[in-house]
This record gives structure tokens, sequence and C-alpha cells, in this order.
């Protein structure tokens, strides 16, 4: 292995050379070797990039206005001997560092998690076998196979190649994509020449490949490159961003306060030089949501990882805020809304129609002719039936406990399995036939075809593909038994159109025997030429969730779309199975085509399935969508598929079948290519935003309400109700625990039977504003109101003001258990049951203001004397009175609402 680590020049020797370099065959590696190798050469992916030291990420956390501020007020306190001051001050400096380094720390650790979750996967040959590895575990000598729309996994020498372009602008900068090939190319031809060679990190465009690994990792063209496929996901977005700049000219604004409340204090009222400034210390801090931008990053990684529990991976954090305001989902039929699970269900010839029995992917079941079982060798076209499923296939059928697995295309998997049940040869039917050569799929082409010979000297060609296509293949018909028919088209097209309205998928097959010396195909091989064999239904049942899912998102007022490549009476039947509105209105690609964009956009918004559609489509049917002003998800797969996905708000690749270039366009990748993983995220996307209202509607108004209390009282002249310390306490105290709660609040009830918010509606609605107000107001009232009770009573100031003090933790208490719920009542069992992080945080603040209160060792420092339980229990009574009114005020907007609503869906 060390030789080969040594050859540079990979690319100007021939393929059989390369194999040998690298004691490899055509057929791959087998098991052991490849973990043999493996150990030796080490893991195929780059080196992680420099993370920062710990030290620098705790003292990051250090760089904020409001820190500034607190250790200027701390120096000051110390010079003015204030030494209890001083040292509170400095806990809230390194008890917030500490918090924000260790919730950064478990955010990261979440999304290196979710990272790994998304690790490219490639197609090799082990031991001759297909079989699908991480990227991560490729060895030079592997043989790997690659499709358009792969990322190549590794720098690979070229074997085999049918139509192959590969986009290696990531390299070269040349935006053109490159056609690769098995020729040598010259020894000194540079980078972007080397047309023998595939290169990691690169975009398979076109075509299919297959290529033998020379190196891996950081040996590879883009491993010596340093740095330039380094990707940190950096956990911040445009609303986290928007808040933090809310939070700096908050700041400014609280500072020029400050500066003209200390002014006003010392020069107009002559307060001494020492309280006044720890009271404007006090209003800094209380006023100031320093700690914002860091809970609602957390709200975010929180929602990242329900969404991976729900097997939505989140790629960017910025479309969690998108997912919450969708209002059209476009989905991919096969796979993601039915099960991918194909199967042959009904076989078309000239003379009979056939049914087939059997189970998902096992090869075994029976082909029945009028409710009887047949024999090929009483119905011959059968086994023709057999040979073109079995040899114009890619995919490999596994055997594994749960039952059969496909290795490749699904409905190619079914075509292999209708094979095994023909001949009853299992898996592998037609060993003895070889692949001479291929043309792949292709989308404008619709159809594959495939050249063979076998071990007695015949050779065959074999075509599948769209009836269509394979029907306009077949102009000059002959039989493929013993006398020549002419094609009744009519037949053809009545039968396609027969199975489709039973929600199958209709494939056409067609063959023709060519001379045996025959090696080479091309397209000029098969137009015209062909002898159509009939036509295979396939079906592919809906998934039961994906039924329940649709309900859930027309319940939440999201429309879902079908798009989809399929025959339109097949698309018709599936949508009908699943619930889709207006099922009965189908439009196609080609309809499509003669629409303007105004026709378009009209017809985007009315109609739910979209069959015979291209790639292209769905990007205009996007731009269509969104031009009626609707936020558009939009899921996809192959590498057409990209500019969709970009283009939609929510673009959603498939994890399972989904190409590395859909994954790279795309938000969100499912894990499972299930539409009800859909709903669920969309669920999610709404619960994160909802929780982040939350954390906002519960911080700033409480935020209001402290600073208005020491503004008041310094323009009063009055002592203040809550000394700076104490406000420095609750701030410390709360802030880590009930604003925090929040973050992790579970979805309200009625979640999924709200209609999309407004694509463009801001977090600072006026409605906030009014709740900002209120809240703020009434705990002014509050805590003023129980200052002046306790000093009525003749009770010392510092007594006076710890129940002024408390009554404010127990206002946010109050206050938070009102936010849960901002979208219904919270007078329930549900809402005052809470969760156990709420109530965990609850006990917490309970145990700390017990301390504070009571214990004797930290009276001294807080300025606290102990409260008696009649005014304990006075001071419950006034959390309990503002909780009232401000539910009392929520239950009078949500009836006008609703009143109002209904008033709009009468009229």
């Amino acid at each position: 292995m060390t030789e080969t680590r040594m050859l540079p020049t990979f690319h100007a020797r021939s393929a059989e050379d390369v194999l040998e370099a690298l004691s490899a065959g055509r057929a791959g590696l087998t098991k052991d070797e490849a973990a043999g190798r493996l150990a030796e050469s080490g893991p195929n992916r780059l080196p992680e990039p420099p993370k920062r030291s710990p030290l620098l990420r705790f003292l990051s956390h250090f760089h904020n206005v409001l820190i500034y501020v607190l250790i200027v007020s701390a120096a000051v306190t110390a010079a003015l001997q204030h030494w209890v001051d001083t040292g509170v001050i400095l806990a809230v400096v390194i008890v917030n560092a500490a918090i924000g380094y260790v919730q950064e720390g478990r955010a990261e650790k979440s999304m290196d998690a979710i990272r790994g979750m998304l690790a490219p996967r490639s197609a090799v040959l082990r031991d001759g076998r297909r079989i699908s590895v991480d990227a991560a575990d490729l060895v030079p000598g592997d043989v790997v196979l690659v499709e358009a729309g792969d990322r190549v996994p590794a720098d690979l020498r070229v074997i085999e190649a049918r139509g192959l372009k590969i986009e290696e602008a990531i390299l070269t900068g040349e935006s053109v994509p490159v056609d690769k090939g098995t020729a040598p190319a010259a020894e000194d031809a540079a980078l972007g020449d080397r047309t023998s060679m595939l290169f990691s990190g690169t975009l398979v465009a076109a075509g299919a490949g297959r290529g033998v690994v020379t190196v891996t990792g950081p040996d590879t063209q883009i491993g010596r490159i340093s740095g330039m496929l380094s990707r940190v996901e950096t956990l911040t977005t445009p609303l986290v961003a928007q808040m933090d700049g809310f939070a700096r000219w908050l700041t400014l604004f609280i500072l020029i306060v400050a500066g003209a409340l200390l002014t006003y204090g010392y020069f107009v009222g002559h307060l001494p030089f020492s309280d006044l400034f720890m009271a404007v210390v006090g209003l800094s801090v209380a006023a100031i949501p320093e700690g914002l931008p860091a809970v609602l990053t957390i709200t975010l990684a929180v929602g990242v990882q329900a969404m991976a529990r729900r097997n939505a991976i989140v790629r960017r954090l910025p479309a969690i805020e998108t997912l919450g305001s969708v209002s059209v989902i476009c989905s991919d039929k096969t796979g993601t809304l039915t099960r991918n699970e194909m199967m042959a269900a009904t076989l078309a010839a000239a003379e009979h129609v056939y049914s087939v029995g059997g189970n998902g992917y096992s090869p075994e079941g029976a082909v029945r002719w009028r409710e009887a079982d047949v024999h090929p060798d009483d119905h011959r076209v059968l086994m023709e039936f057999a040979r073109a499923a079995g040899l114009c296939n890619d995919a490999m059928l596994h055997a594994h406990e749960a039952g059969w697995r496909v290795e490749g295309d699904p409905m190619e998997g079914a075509l292999v399995a209708l094979a095994g049940k023909i001949t009853r040869e299992g898996a592998e039917p037609f060993r003895q036939w070889t692949r001479a050569d291929a043309i792949p799929f292709d989308a404008a082409r619709r159809y594959m075809a495939v050249l063979h010979h076998d071990d007695v000297g015949r050779a065959c060609i074999h075509v599948k593909g769209a009836p269509e296509a394979v029907l306009a293949l077949c102009e000059n018909q002959r039989a493929t038994h013993s006398k020549v028919e002419p094609l009744d088209t009519d037949y053809w097209h009545r039968m396609v159109e027969s199975l489709a309205a039973e929600g199958q998928r209709v494939l056409a097959v067609a063959t023709r025997s060519v001379s045996p010396d025959k090696t080479s195909l091309d397209t000029a091989d098969i137009e015209g030429w062909l002898s159509l064999i009939g036509l295979i239904g396939l079906i592919d049942p809906p998934r039961a969730e994906a039924v329940t899912a649709v309900a859930e998102c027309h319940a939440a007022g999201i429309r879902v779309k079908m798009i989809t490549g399929d025959h339109a009476a097949t698309a018709r039947a599936i949508a009908g199975m699943i619930g889709l509105k207006n099922h009965d209105r189908v439009l196609t690609g080609a309809d499509l085509d003669e629409m303007d964009d105004i026709a378009l956009a009209d017809a985007a918004v009315e109609t739910d399935i979209f069959a015979r559609t291209s790639p292209a489509h769905k990007l205009r049917l996007v731009t269509a969508l969104q031009a009626r002003g609707l936020t558009v998800a939009m899921t996809g797969d192959g590498v057409n598929d990209a500019p969709a996905l970009k283009r939609a708000d929510a673009g959603i690749a498939m994890g399972l079948k989904g190409s590395e270039a859909a994954k790279e366009a795309a938000e969100f990748v499912l894990a499972d290519d299930n539409f009800a993983s859909i709903a669920a995220a969309v669920r999610e996307g709404r619960t994160v935003y909802d929780n982040i209202k939350k954390v906002i509607s519960w911080t700033l108004p409480t935020n209001a309400g402290e600073a208005l209390t020491i503004i008041v009282a310094l323009f009063a002249g009055m002592a203040l109700p809550i000394t700076a310390v104490q406000i420095l306490w609750v701030n410390l105290i709360t802030a880590i625990t009930l604003g925090l709660a929040l973050a992790f609040e579970p979805s309200e009830p009625g979640t999924m039977r709200r209609p999309p918010r407004p694509r463009d509606e801001a977090l600072l609605t006026g409605g906030l504003v009014w709740h900002i107000v209120l809240v703020s107001t009434l705990f002014l009232a509050a805590v003023f109101g129980m200052y002046f009770y306790a000093m009525d009573r003749g009770y010392p100031v510092s007594l006076s003001q710890t129940i002024a003090m408390n009554t404010l933790v127990v206002l946010e208490i109050f206050h938070l258990f009102f936010i849960r719920n901002i979208h219904g009542t919270s007078l329930n069992w549900t809402a005052v049951r809470g969760t156990r992080i709420v109530w965990a945080c609850v006990l917490v603040v309970a145990a700390a203001q017990f301390a504070i209160t009571y214990m004797p060792l930290l009276q001294p420092i807080f300025g606290t004397e102990a409260v008696q339980i009649f005014d304990g229990l006075l001071i419950m009574g006034v959390g309990a009175i503002f909780f009232a009114l401000i539910e009392t005020e929520k239950q009078m907007r949500l009836a006008f609402r609703r009143s109002e609503l209904s008033g709009q869906i009468e009229t």
C-alpha cells in the first residue's frame, strides 16, 4: 500500500495498470481486504477544522457590551470599597459566562452529532456484490459506482464510463461539466484535463460509471488544498442576529437613560454618588436582556434535536424559522407519500393480462391468469418479461432479518423480484448472461437499454422505460414469438390508462436480438427496431402515516401538492387514496409548458396534482406559488431538483434516495424519506417559533418592569424598593432558569390547527408591545404596592425591600405559567401541571429565594430579612391576582379574534 501512495500519475496509466498497481480487480475488494486496508490507510475523511481552545471559548463570553458595563461597575464599587456589591457583580459576570460556555458546548455537540447523521454513503463492489457503505470506510482499491447527482467520495480512476460528466468547479473553477472516460490522459496534464480521474468532492452532473479508489482522505486533491471543504455550521440565524442587534441598541438606549439618571440624581436630587451609582448599575442590569440571543440560539438548537428525533435533519438553522410559516408543501410521490416498496402487480401482453402475487421485494410469488397459476413453459411471453426485468436492471436484492432489501432503485428491485418469481431462481436470475454495454436511464430519453450475451452465443438488447418512449421505439414492430404482428397502439394506450387508473406505475419492456459479435450499444441500435414484450404495472401503496399527516396539514391550513413524474391516472389514483384536495384535477408537464407565468400562478394555487413533470417544472411551480405570497416547502432527490430546492423557502432532500447534490441544496434532509416526517417537522418548526416568541414575550416585559421600578424611584427621589444587588441577583437566578425553561416547551395542543403565520410577520408585533406595556405596568404597581404596604406597617427598609424583591420573583414565576400557553387558556390541569423542566426551574428559584431570605449567612450579602408567613401568603396572593388579570385580558383578546375570524368566514 505504501507503493500506491507514491504514484502521482494514475491519470496517465491504463485502467488495468492502475488496478494491478492497487492490487484490485473490477469485482472490487473482499470484505477482509477492505478491513485490512482501512486499518492501514485510515478513514476517508478530511481532518477536522481547528477549534477554539476551551479557554478562548470561555473568554469569548465576556465580549459583550453589558459585561463591559458590569466590569467597569465592579471596578468603581471596589474603589468605593463596596466589597459585597463588587463580589455580587463579579459573580454575575462569571456565572453568565459559565452558563453561556456550557450551553454553547452542548449546542455544538448537538450540531456535530447531526452533521454525523448526514455522512454520505457510496455504492461499492465488495466480494463482487454491490453494497452501500459509509464514504469514510472507502479504501484504495475499492470499486465505486457513481451516477448523476452523486458526490464523488474519493479520488477515483475511471474504469467504466457511460455519458459521464463531472462538475469540477470546486477544484478547477471550471463551471462547465467535464466529460470523463477510461482513456489515459497525458502525464503532465493539468488537473482540469485529467479526464480519466474523478476527484473527491466534485459532483456527477450526468451519466454513470465506475472508478477504482486511488487515494482517500487528506491524500486526495481536495484534501491537499487546506480548508477548502471545512464548512463550520455557525449557531446563528437572522432572527438571533436581529435580536442581538435589538439588544445592542437597547443597551445603548439604557446607558443613555442611566447617564441621564446619574446626572439628574447627583446634581438635582443631591443623592450620594455611591448609592446612586449602584442604582444605575441595577437599572442597566434590569433593562438589558443580555441573555436573550443566547437563549434564542439554545431554543433553536433544542428544536434541531427535536426535529432529528422526528427524522428531519436540519442543515441550516435559519430554516427552522421558515418552517413554522410554511403554507404549501410540494411533495414527491414515490417513497415520500408512498411506501417505496414497489411490487409488480400486473403483466399486460398482447394476448393476456397476468396478475402477480407476492409480498414486497421477496422474489417469491405466483403469476396467475384467470385465477389460476401459470408456468413460463406454457406462456412463453412470461420468460421474455423475466429476461427484460432481470437484465435491464442495476439493482440487487439482499436478504436480511427483516425481509428483503433493495440495493439501488426500488422500482428496479421490484423487477428483479419479478424475474425471480417467474424463473424461480431467487434474487439472482440469469447469472449466465453478461452485460456488454448499456445506455443509462436519462430524464430526457425516459428509457434504459442494455446489451447482453449469454453462455451459448446469443446476444440481446432489452429496453425498459415510460410506455410512450418505448412504444415510439417499436415503430417497425416484430414479434418476440412466431409471427410478425403490427403494433396496436390504441390497445396499448388503453391498457396504460387502465393500469394507471388503478394506481399502478406502468413500464413498457421491449427486446431485440442482435449479432453475437456486437459489443457496443447506441441509440441507433434501438430506435424503431424493437419488439414490444408488453407492459408491467407496479404498485407502491400509500404510507398509512402519510394519509394521517396529509389530514393534519390540511387542518393546519397547509395545502399539500403532489408533483410526480408518473402518469396522470396513476397520480390521480394515489392522490385519492391519501386524501389530497381536488384530486380529480391533474395538470401534466405538457399543460404547464403551454401556460405563461400568470396563468401558471393561478393554476398552481388551485391544482394539487401535477403529473409527468420534470425538475424544471418544479422550479416554475415554486416560483409561481411564491408569486402568490405563499411560503413553499419543496421535496426533491435528484441532481436536477437542486434549483427548485434552493428556490423554495424550505428545501427538503430525501436522505435515503436523495443525491448529494439535492442534500447540498436543501435546508432539511429527511432521514426516512417519509411525508409524515415533513408534517412532524412543520409541527416542530411552529413549536420552535412559538417558544422563541415565548422567550421574548417573557424576557422583555420582566426586564421592562424591573427597569421601571428603579427609574420611578429615582425620579421620585425615594429609596429603591429593590436594591441594585437584589436586582442583579433576580436577573441572575431567573434568567438562567425561568427564561431557559421556555426553550424546552412542548407543542401546544392547537399547534397544527392554526393557519400558517404570514411569512413577513415581525416578532415585535403591536400585540407584544401592548403586552410589554401591560405587564411592566402591573409589575410596577405590585412591587411598589408591596413596598409601601411594608413601610406602612413600620417594617425596616431592608425587610420592605426583601418583600418587594420576592414579589418581583413571584410575579415572574406566574408570568412564566401565563406565557407557556400564549395561544390558549392557562386555566386547566395540563397548563398547571407544566413540565418537569418548568417545575425544576421553579423549585430552583424558590429554593434560592428561601436561601437568601432566611439564611443568616446570606442575609448581610443581599441586604435581606426573614419574611413572615402572612406576608409570604400575601405575596403569593398578589401573584395570583396578577395572573388573573393578564389571563382575563388574554381570553378577551382571543375571544375578539375568534369572533373576527368567524365574521370573515361568514362574509
